[in-house]
């Protein structure tokens, strides 16, 4: 879905409510949990709802609210359902960093006393000034899985050591990821690319990728605003110059420009690789869907 640079006008994005049972997330952990109701559990965004969904197991009802692969998180309007659902959570799992401020106000207008609120910016102890999509952020996912375990055992104490067996599954799937990172690091660190907007600068960065795209074209995306004209031929000159070895391109939230760049890419054989902000619906889990980027990345580095 496309919109024209400056103007980022999305409608309301659908609020996916996904009752999960354990038998989605892997094999019953050893001690069963016990049979008592249900925690309703939410993550913000549908990587932290996975979490949730994947730590909590059959202890948890889990929903999202941002998970619509075709529009803008950076714009999202909370709705009466939105609002009902954050009322009825428990548990809630909110970025921070200025992505979803939409929470804090619902999280006020509906205060629970037991409710246990995880706020990423605040375990990761950044400032509002970092790039906020930290979950691509290899170090980030354990420290939310290990605060989320707390939580729940918090919630329910009985089921504490299911929640601590759930995590060590959660931290084990992860492995693989790390492995990839490790190898790409080895193979490809230094190698140049091109970003259309800086979602996944902390993973190329642990790759140990380099950069090109001017900064200031990757803000002014960022921000829904005209790159300067200097800067837009800049990033084209390093597609036409065949100066980068691959494009990273947000194929969530596009423009007629970040568009334009992309088919320049293909039209000169710069491999592209799609990149989004939410797990797209056709992955299971965070762990399938970022190995999924990762096998795409060295398919493009490799060429």
């Amino acid at each position: 879905m496309s919109l024209p640079v400056g103007s980022r006008a999305w409608t309301s994005v659908a609020v996916l409510i996904a009752v999960l049972a354990v038998g989605a997330c892997g094999p019953v952990a050893s001690p069963s949990p016990s049979s008592s109701p249900a925690i309703p559990v939410l993550g913000t965004e549908n990587f932290y709802a996975d979490l949730l969904a994947q730590i909590g197991g059959s202890r948890v009802t889990v929903s999202s609210i941002l998970n619509d692969p075709s529009a803008d998180p950076h714009e999202y309007e909370a709705s009466p359902a939105t609002a009902k659902i954050v009322a009825d959570s428990k548990l809630v799992i909110v970025n921070g960093i200025g992505y979803d401020d939409f929470i804090e106000k619902l999280l006020g207008a509906s205060t629970k006393p037991d409710r246990v609120v995880i706020n990423v910016q605040d375990i990761l102890g950044v400032k509002d000034d970092v790039n906020v999509h930290v979950w691509y952020d290899p170090a980030t996912m354990p420290k939310v899985a290990e605060a989320t375990t707390a939580a729940l055992a918090k919630l329910d104490p009985q089921n504490a050591a299911y929640f601590a067996e759930q995590k060590t599954k959660y931290l084990a799937a992860l492995k693989p990821l790390n492995d990839k990172i490790a190898a790409l690091k080895t193979k490809y660190a230094g190698a140049p690319i091109a970003f259309t907007e800086n979602v996944v600068g902390y993973l190329t960065d642990a790759i140990g990728l380099k950069v090109l795209t001017p900064p200031e074209f990757m803000e002014a995306i960022e921000s829904g605003t005209d790159p300067a004209p200097a800067d837009v031929a800049a990033e084209r000159d390093l597609i036409t110059g065949h100066k980068v070895k691959a494009l990273l391109h947000n194929s969530q939230v596009t423009s007629p420009l970040t568009e334009q760049i992309r088919e320049l890419a293909v039209k000169n054989n710069v491999p592209v690789v799609a990149v989004a902000e939410t797990i797209p619906p056709s992955f299971k889990t965070f762990q399938e869907w970022q190995l999924a980027q990762l096998d795409a990345l060295e398919r493009a580095l490799a060429k």
